[in-house]
C-alpha cells in the first residue's frame, strides 16, 4: 500500500518567511504519525501545508496519491480548540453536523445516512448528552470532543489533529486518545502535532522537525539523542542519568482557558 503522504524536497514559507526548509518525509498508511518539534520549527506549517492550506515554494507534496488540494475533500483537519464567541448560537449537534458539509452541501437537507454519522461520531466521542447544548456552556475538553466528532463526522481517509490533547481534562484526553488510535483501524491515517515525547514515542511513525524536518522514521529511528540536539539545541536537553533518554527541557503552556475541565 502506498504511503499516506509523501514530500520530497519541499519548502513551505509563510508570506516573506522561510517556515519550512527543503525538507523530505512520509506518512505511513493506516498509522499514526506525530509531528514534535520545539515552537516555530515549523510543526503546524507542515500541517497546513498537508492539508493544503498553504502551497508549497518547491519540491513535491503527494496527499493520499494526488495534490492536497485535490485531496482535501478526504482530509477531516481539527484545529487546537478555541472559545467560542458569546452568543454563538451553535448547539453540539449542528456543530457536528458541519463535518457533513463537505459532501452534503449548504442546501441540502441531512440523510438518514448523515444523521447516523453524525450520531456515531457524537457517541464515541461521549457527547451524546451535550446534543442541544450550546458550544459557549461546553468546557474546554468537551469543546475539543465536540470538534474531534466533527472532523471524524466527515467522509475522510486523513485525519490531522493539532495537539489534540494539550490541556485536557483526563476525561477528554483518554476519549480522544482513544479516537486516534481506533481510526487506523478503519483505514484512516492520522497526523498529530504534539509537544510531548512520550506521546510521539508511542506513535507508529515520527516527524521531527527543526526548522525542515530532521528525521522522519520509526520512533527509535527518530527520537535519537543527536536528532534532538539538532532540534532543540544542545542547552534545552537534559539527562537525568546516564541509563535516562534525553528529554528536551522546552515547557509549553497548558494552562490557557480550560474552562474548569482540567484534569492534570
Amino acid at each position: 500500500m502506498p504511503d499516506a503522504v509523501v514530500g520530497r524536497h519541499i519548502v513551505v514559507s509563510r508570506g516573506d518567511t522561510v517556515a519550512l526548509r527543503e525538507s523530505d518525509f512520509t506518512v505511513p498508511p493506516g498509522s499514526i504519525t506525530a509531528i514534535i518539534g520545539p515552537n516555530g520549527s515549523g510543526k503546524s506549517t507542515l500541517m497546513h501545508a498537508i492539508a493544503g492550506l498553504l502551497p508549497i515554494d518547491s519540491g513535491a507534496l503527494s496527499v493520499l496519491g494526488a495534490t492536497p488540494q485535490q485531496s482535501q475533500p478526504r482530509i477531516a483537519y481539527v484545529l487546537q480548540y478555541s472559545t467560542p464567541q458569546k452568543g454563538t448560537p451553535l448547539t453540539v449537534e449542528e456543530t457536528v453536523m458541519m463535518g457533513r458539509y463537505p459532501t452534503l452541501g449548504f442546501l441540502r437537507r441531512p440523510s438518514s445516512h448523515d444523521r447516523d454519522r453524525v450520531r456515531s461520531a457524537m457517541e464515541r466521542l461521549d457527547i451524546t448528552h451535550l446534543a442541544r447544548r450550546h458550544l459557549t456552556e461546553l468546557s474546554g475538553g468537551q469543546r475539543q470532543r465536540v470538534y474531534v466528532a466533527q472532523g471524524i463526522a466527515q467522509d475522510h481517509t486523513l485525519l490531522l489533529l493539532d495537539e489534540p490533547l494539550t490541556g485536557l481534562d483526563i476525561t477528554s484526553a483518554k476519549t480522544i486518545d482513544g479516537i486516534i488510535h481506533d481510526e487506523p483501524e478503519h483505514g484512516c491515517s492520522v497526523i498529530l502535532t504534539t509537544h510531548d515525547l512520550e506521546e510521539a514515542q508511542a506513535a507508529d511513525h515520527v516527524i521531527l522537525t527543526g526548522g525542515r524536518v530532521i528525521a522522519s522514521g520509526a520512533p527509535g529511528e527518530v527520537l535519537t539523542r543527536e536528532n534532538l540536539a539538532e532540534a532543540y539545541g544542545l542547552g534545552a536537553l537534559h539527562d537525568h542519568d546516564d541509563a535516562a533518554p534525553l528529554l528536551p527541557t522546552e515547557h509549553h503552556d497548558h494552562s490557557h482557558d480550560h474552562g474548569g475541565d482540567r484534569g492534570f
